[in-house]
């Protein structure tokens, strides 16, 4: 279902999806789209973490833009030329999506998830898909003392040199992380994915920092033509485990 929630700047949009099945109250996971916005394949994303027994609220983080409707893709992203097309859209939105336009919305995210009917009182998740992935570790480091597990997945920009690189934050968290970097990412290339892991051995946490081999970027989206099945439901099992792990233990 799509609620309107506050944001930092306006009203937002946002999944809500929960549990098929069972009794809540659920722990709450915060699910952070990828560049090309809320549709059907992260409705089914969010609704595969609920049936594992969350409440999960996937956001509009672009709201600023404009609605869900007016932000979806206009073109059939499932081939190489529709999925760049719809990118000289999208990918504009992610670089004024800058940190200090994130931050406020950050904490209207967490607000809003803690306030949904069936969200259990203790430690929340987060997720995070392209640039999504930077916005869960943010939220991880805004919100230490809430943020128990953080996924990031062929996440882009999470270790730069730039002085609000996110991995620069990890000293302030306490979550568990697990990333799953796509292979030959020119977002997120070898030398950035060892300084993450640098980082999060530096701030003593407990990770998992893997590259897929042979997935492309993009590669949990079944909508596009980066799809890599093997890859996505080897994303799938990594957080489940660490959502389990974390927030039902």
């Amino acid at each position: 279902m799509f609620i309107e929630i506050p944001a930092a700047d306006g009203t937002a949009e946002a999944i809500v999806a929960r549990p098929t099945t069972g009794e809540g109250p659920f722990p709450g996971v915060i699910f952070y789209m990828d560049a090309f916005g809320l549709r059907p394949r992260i409705q089914e994303m969010a609704q595969r973490i609920a049936d594992w027994g969350y409440v999960v609220l996937a956001p509009n983080v672009f709201y600023r833009e404009g609605t869900v409707a007016e932000l979806a893709p206009s073109r059939d992203m499932s081939t190489q030329e529709g999925r760049e097309a719809a990118g000289k859209a999208a990918f504009p939105r992610v670089g004024r999506l800058t940190s200090d336009k994130a931050g406020p919305d950050i904490d209207a995210w967490v607000r809003d998830l803690r306030e949904l009917d069936g969200v259990a009182d203790g430690p929340i998740g987060t997720t995070g898909y392209c640039m999504g992935a930077r916005l869960a570790v943010r939220t991880a480091t805004a919100h230490p003392d809430q943020v128990a597990a953080c996924g990031g997945f062929h996440g882009g920009g999470l270790a730069t040199e730039d002085p609000d690189s996110p991995h620069l934050g990890l000293g302030n968290a306490r979550a568990r992380f697990v990333f799953g970097h796509a292979d030959h990412d020119r977002s997120m290339a070898p030398d950035a994915v060892a300084r993450l892991g640098e980082a999060l051995q530096a701030a003593g946490l407990e990770a998992s920092n893997e590259i897929y081999g042979g997935a492309p970027h993009g590669y949990s989206m079944a909508d596009t033509s980066a799809f890599h099945p093997e890859a996505t439901e080897r994303h799938f099992q990594e957080l489940r485990a660490l959502l389990d792990g974390t927030l039902k233990a």
